[in-house]
């Protein structure tokens, strides 16, 4: 099976989704590695990674997701700064799946945490005191980590269990 795997992102997470999945799949099968772009519709399954922007992925990722042909196989992988939650994963993941049109398949799905830039933790700590703040600067300094060596294995396994 021909694939290709696209990717947005912003601060380096996503690309190392895609980085791993690169090197895990048969590398003679792959016909596309890179940003969204239409040469990589002509593969039978097209990894589709993105960072999460406002609860779904970002522009790029959504506009080419809604350009994919009916019959073409998907499978969807992500990062987001705020982690821990199976039940907000799938909601980001559910958001996404809902550019595709009728007809694509959803080979599969993965999300996990992801760091994100400095200049989100300086928001945090302009904020005034409160649990919530707390619990934010909190899920910063977890996300720093991610995605970390096991997020790689879970994901690359989940798509070898795909094929």
């Amino acid at each position: 099976m021909k694939y290709a795997i696209v990717y947005s992102s912003r601060t380096g997470n996503t690309r190392q989704l895609a980085d791993a999945l690169h090197s895990a799949l048969p590398a003679g099968d792959c016909l596309y590695f890179g940003a969204p772009a239409p040469e990589a519709l002509a593969a039978d399954r097209v990894y589709v990674g993105f960072w999460t922007d406002k609860g779904t992925c970002d522009e790029a990722v959504a506009a080419f997701l809604q350009s994919v042909p009916a019959g073409k196989e998907v499978y969807l992988f992500g990062t987001a700064g705020f982690g821990g939650s199976p039940v907000y994963f799938d909601k980001i993941l559910n958001a996404a799946a809902a550019n595709l049109p009728a007809g694509v398949q959803v080979a599969g799905r993965y999300m996990c945490q992801g760091r994100m830039p400095e200049a989100v933790r300086r928001r945090y700590e302009s904020m005034p005191e409160s649990p919530r703040r707390q619990a934010m600067l909190d899920n910063f300094d977890q996300a720093l980590a991610h995605p970390d060596a096991d997020d790689l294995t879970r994901l690359c396994a989940d798509v070898q269990g795909t094929l």
